[in-house]
């Protein structure tokens, strides 16, 4: 349940016990693993309690995904691609150490292909649909470019991860912008 702010205290305690508890389980293990009765006993709820919220716990993925999405998208909403895509590329770094450990989970372990490929198929369907150049590409191209440009920067964030982000933020963007940006930029001048 996407809150709108006008719930009632105990609505939104309840809501934040469940997706508190939720997020603790996913940094746990995968979410084919996850139970009902698991998030209920953690979240200090009921099970009726949690399904009067949501009807299964794939609305609960389903919520998860769509507020991480859109709150990456509206930072990312005035950048033109390709031409900013090194400002594109920042925010996500940014706005990925901001995030818990679920997130990095999720981003990172091969268990959640899914659930990010998803995530990354609305930002990129965000992100790249306004740009002039992209529409005129053929399919090829377009799939070509995005999983070119996804998977070197997942591909960065995920290492810088496992290194357990050592290096400054901002030497991994830089590191990152270098390699994405001279491939597009490439990819367009050919």
């Amino acid at each position: 349940m996407i809150l709108t702010g006008n719930e009632d205290l105990r609505v939104v305690k309840t809501i934040g016990s469940i997706k508190k508890a939720f997020e603790e389980l996913i940094c746990k293990k995968d979410y084919e693993k996850i139970t009902v009765k698991e998030l209920c006993d953690i979240a200090k709820i009921n099970k009726k309690t949690f399904y009067h919220y949501y009807e299964t716990l794939d609305a609960l993925l389903s919520e998860l995904k769509t507020e991480m999405s859109r709150d990456f998208t509206e930072r990312i909403k005035g950048y033109k691609l390709p031409g900013e895509l090194d400002k594109v590329n920042r925010e996500f770094f940014l706005y990925s150490a901001e995030q818990g450990l679920a997130y990095e989970k999720i981003t990172c372990s091969m268990a959640y292909t899914s659930i990010r490929d998803d995530m990354i198929a609305s930002v990129t369907d965000a992100g790249w649909s306004q740009s002039k150049q992209f529409v005129k590409l053929g399919d090829y191209e377009k799939k070509l470019l995005i999983g070119f440009v996804n998977n070197a920067v997942l591909t960065a964030y995920k290492q810088w991860v496992d290194d357990e982000k050592r290096l400054p933020v901002e030497e991994v963007i830089e590191m990152t912008n270098k390699l994405v940006i001279s491939g597009v930029c490439g990819f367009f001048n050919r």
